[in-house]
């Protein structure tokens, strides 16, 4: 399984976010995304719906109509309601439930940082765990590097 930590330096998450989506969605793919913030959640499903006005996301909170017909579904914990394989942890705290998943999505900021670096060193030695750094430059593209000297 993968895990690509997105580290937010430029574009925020309610921006970085409904790009990594879209391709989930458009490999036919689904998502789960999880956050205990309450506030964050709604932000993101707001986000979803405005991030582009000439495309859709289709998207819901947990708990807001048929959760497994959901392609995208916004969750408070990691319980792939949806079906999903893909899980996006958008708070920046670190769930070992996201290892029964393909592939997930962990994002944080600078704020997390400390949170971030004991997520990456508690998966080194994990078996079947392929760990991934991608970073901003400062036009706001993301690339994949090697983990930082601060780690």
């Amino acid at each position: 399984m993968q895990v690509d930590f997105y580290h937010l330096t430029v574009t925020p998450l309610e921006r970085a976010l409904p790009g990594v989506a879209v391709k989930v969605v458009e490999s036919g793919q689904r998502l789960l995304i999880v956050s205990a913030d309450e506030h964050q959640r709604r932000r993101i499903d707001g986000s979803l719906w405005t991030w582009q006005a000439e495309s859709f996301l289709p998207h819901a909170q947990s708990g807001a109509g048929d959760d497994s017909a959901q392609p995208v579904l916004i969750a408070g914990e990691v319980a792939p309601a949806n079906g999903a394989r893909f899980v996006a942890l958008i708070d920046g705290e670190w769930r070992d439930e996201a290892l029964e998943f393909d592939r997930a999505f962990h994002f944080f900021d600078g704020d997390k940082i400390a949170e971030a670096r004991a997520a990456w060193k508690g998966l080194a030695d994990r078996e079947g765990v392929e760990r991934r750094y991608w970073k901003q430059d400062e036009n706001g593209r993301w690339g994949a590097r090697a983990w930082p000297a601060w780690c």
